[in-house]
């Protein structure tokens, strides 16, 4: 992430892309990302720079093109830093202000934002904790989703409320070396 490797664009496409399909769907984390991602309405935006200053306005500039689609066509966007905020506690603070700048862009109500770092931590769990990895992803990811399209999943899927406590007890059962073998992490398909 930001050393002095660059990650292409190509390269954290095909890694995000693995992660989805191997972790997100392959483990079912998220059962409404099956079928966003077979119809092809899964948008990947790719934010190259080794600084973050731009990311919350190229964020914002991804909520406008978003909101500008019809969700037959684009569902969500994923925009994916490969090259900056390696430290997950920067992050975090960073999704906290784009939050609050996409309220004041007036997409409250319109969109949510979920996050995805490759060193997510719930607070009080350990660093190697295996339910981390429920939020980790090969790179920091700003998941924007359509606030209507959630409602819709959550109508349609039994027991939503229950999502968290069977991803965690599917990585539990798991564990690390199961985890490790999903290969899903930075570069993973050249492993």
């Amino acid at each position: 992430m930001s050393g002095d490797a660059i990650v292409t664009a190509a390269q954290a496409r095909a890694d995000t892309q693995r992660w989805l399909e191997r972790a997100v769907i392959g483990l079912n984390l998220c059962p409404f990302a099956k079928s966003v991602h077979a119809r092809r309405q899964i948008h990947y935006a790719l934010y190259l720079r080794k600084d973050e200053d731009g990311l919350i306005d190229e964020l914002l500039e991804e909520a406008r093109g978003l909101a500008a689609c019809p969700a037959s066509e684009r569902d969500t966007t994923l925009l994916i830093a490969p090259n900056t905020l390696s430290d997950f506690l920067d992050f975090n603070d960073l999704t906290a202000r784009a939050e609050r700048r996409l309220v004041r862009a007036g997409f409250g109500g319109q969109f949510q934002l979920a996050s995805f770092h490759p060193r997510f931590q719930f607070a009080g769990a350990e660093p190697d904790d295996i339910t981390n990895a429920t939020n980790r992803a090969p790179y920091p990811t700003l998941h924007l989703l359509r606030e209507d399209s959630v409602s819709r999943a959550v109508e349609a899927f039994p027991d939503a409320h229950a999502i968290f406590g069977r991803n965690m007890q599917i990585l539990e059962q798991l564990g690390a070396e199961g985890w490790a073998a999903l290969n899903v992490g930075p570069g993973g398909a050249q492993r």
